[in-house]
């Protein structure tokens, strides 16, 4: 700016001009968007320091004297010539293609006057490698407006309203939100003027109090702005997000280090529970969990971890108490009288199992019987079970002594197939054709009923060897003491479903059945009962000593003996002690 506060260039004086002739200082710096002469509208180039860098390009010689004559003037107050006359192009108005006007900021104190009585100048006019104004770089909408000085925005701004035909433009009023995140507009709008008016301007401020709050478009009511919206779903979103991040965070935090849910107590009312073979770990947890004992698999499996017995759980069936803290499920599955397993003991017959079937079952007396008769072929029997019809159970020794797990609600033949898999799968490591090729005998058949005799009439491991000794000696051909027949009460007892000691010499050897080892030579035609497989490894090696008789005269101890002579004084023994004439 000159000393003088008018805006720089040269324009001529004028009567109105609050200076003109010799009036002294007393003139007032001219309201934003107004030029030095009242309502006259002034412009001024974008870049003085560019105008003046090209003036010196146009006039290299003659600028020295510009600048001299442009000081003389201002300082002898001398009139332009063109005062009267027809008022003179200002060679600084807002040219088309042209940036914004400038507001009078960045001053360089230093301007190009133009010569007394020369042409004025275009200072956009094309130079040689200049900027050429009849091709606007700037015109299309998809141009990025040049960068404008802080001074000149408001003028910028207020320049494109009156193009645009506005009239109530105010550079104070809050800018409306053009850029196309907020107004959904497919095409990027136009960047919005800074306001960077002097907060101490006396006109900024009367304008807004008349304004009295009304928005730029003189509307009575602020329209909501789409901002405002957009950055409430901003917001939504980013706390929706972070609540959904902070329940995932926690989730996995309590899973990866928080205790896992479990029950307090020894829990209330009775329930059976089954554990199958081959369950461990999550499958008996998973197992407790679903029946209601414990709250979740996790507590169990920390539970059975710290307990120092833990991983010796078995299959079976359980008496356990609903709502359990997993620990005390542990304890309670480790006490034998918590288990309430289906247990067929060694050497039971297969009469008394359909009897114990029906029992746990809560069925009728016979049922299972019945069951077994009828759907033998289809309980899994192995195809080297002969089909003699003497032979009164083919289940007989195929129900195999274990525990099993046969929860109330099991069907008979659903309980009895478990039990014909379990006596597949022992015997299949048994070399059955071996042992009969051996001691000459008729197929794996014979072998597992000679096993049965043994664990009936044996006591102890020691008892089944030399039980299956006398078994094979007594069937050899060569036998004329016994005349190749066993001569076991257990056999005679199968028979008749009973387990006495004291039979009668007429009744046991008048019987013809099959059964009757006293009347017919050989084996009985199948198993008398379910061994164990310790009587069956005593059948498979017998002792070599030649025992051929035994007794027990207590009922505690065997005794056997090699010759007839040794065995009748101990069966005179035992006749007196039972009173047997």
């Amino acid at each position: 700016m000159t000393e003088y506060g008018r805006g720089p260039g040269s324009e001529p004086w004028h009567p109105e001009d609050p200076l003109y002739g010799d009036q002294g200082w007393g003139g007032q710096q001219a309201a934003h968007g107004q030029g030095q002469y009242g309502d006259q509208q002034q412009s001024f180039p974008q870049d003085p320091y560019a105008q003046q860098h090209q003036n010196h390009q146009q006039y290299p010689q003659q600028q020295q004297y510009d600048q001299q004559q442009q000081y003389d003037q201002q300082q002898y107050g001398q009139q332009n010539h063109q005062q009267y006359g027809t008022p003179q192009q200002d060679p600084y108005a807002q040219q088309p293609g042209a940036q914004p006007p400038y507001d009078g900021g960045w001053d360089t104190g230093q301007q190009a006057a133009m010569p007394y009585g020369a042409e004025p100048q275009d200072p956009y006019a094309q130079q040689p490698g200049g900027y050429d104004a009849s091709q606007d770089y700037y015109g299309t909408p998809e141009a990025y407006p040049p960068p404008q000085p802080p001074g000149r925005r408001d003028a910028a701004a207020e320049q494109q309203h009156q193009q645009q035909g506005s009239t109530d433009w105010d550079p104070d009023a809050p800018q409306e939100e053009t850029h196309p995140f907020f107004t959904g507009a497919d095409e990027p709008a136009g960047r919005e003027p800074r306001d960077d008016d002097d907060p101490d301007d006396d006109r900024s401020r009367a304008s807004r109090r008349d304004r009295g709050g009304s928005d730029r478009r003189g509307g009575k009511g602020k329209k909501k702005s789409r901002s405002g919206v957009a950055c409430l779903v901003v917001t939504v979103v980013l706390v929706g997000g972070l609540g959904g991040a902070t329940y995932v965070g926690y989730t996995f935090w309590k899973k990866q280090f928080g205790a896992p849910a479990d029950y307090a107590g020894a829990g209330t009312d009775q329930v059976e529970v089954e554990i199958p073979e081959g369950a461990y770990g999550y499958d008996i947890a998973n197992i407790l969990r679903k029946k209601g004992v414990i709250k979740s698999s996790d507590a169990f499996i920390a539970a059975q971890n710290d307990n120092p017995k833990g991983k010796l759980l078995q299959a079976g069936v359980y008496l356990m108490k609903k709502e359990m803290s997993a620990a005390s499920a542990i304890d309670l599955m480790l006490d034998p009288k918590s288990q309430n397993a289906f247990v067929i003991p060694e050497g039971t017959r297969n009469v008394r199992v359909y009897e114990m079937i029906d029992e746990r079952l809560e069925l009728e007396k016979g049922a299972t019987a019945k069951v077994a008769k009828t759907k033998a072929e289809s309980l899994g029997l192995p195809d080297w079970v002969g089909d003699n019809p003497e032979v009164k159970d083919p289940l007989e020794g195929f129900l195999y002594p274990a525990a099993y797990p046969v929860a109330k609600g099991t069907k008979p033949e659903d309980a009895l197939k478990r039990m014909v898999a379990r006596a597949n799968k022992e015997y299949a490591d048994i070399d059955f054709k071996a042992t009969a090729k051996k001691f000459n005998l008729d197929g794996p058949w014979q072998v597992l009923t000679v096993a049965s005799l043994v664990q009936a009439e044996g006591l102890t491991h020691d008892d089944f060897r030399k039980m299956a000794e006398v078994v094979y000696n007594r069937l050899e051909p060569d036998n004329i003491i016994t005349n190749r027949k066993l001569e076991f009460d257990s056999a005679f007892n199968y028979l008749m479903k009973q387990s006495k000691i004291k039979i009668s010499t007429k009744e046991i050897r008048t019987n013809p059945d099959p059964y009757n080892t006293y009347y017919h030579e050989g084996l009985p035609p199948g198993p008398i009962s379910n061994p164990g497989m310790d009587a069956i490894k005593a059948s498979l090696n017998p002792t070599t000593n030649g025992w051929m008789f035994f007794i027990s005269l207590d009922g505690k101890k065997t005794d056997f003996t090699k010759t007839v002579e040794e065995h009748e004084k101990l069966n005179d023994k035992f006749k007196e002690q039972q009173g047997l004439g």
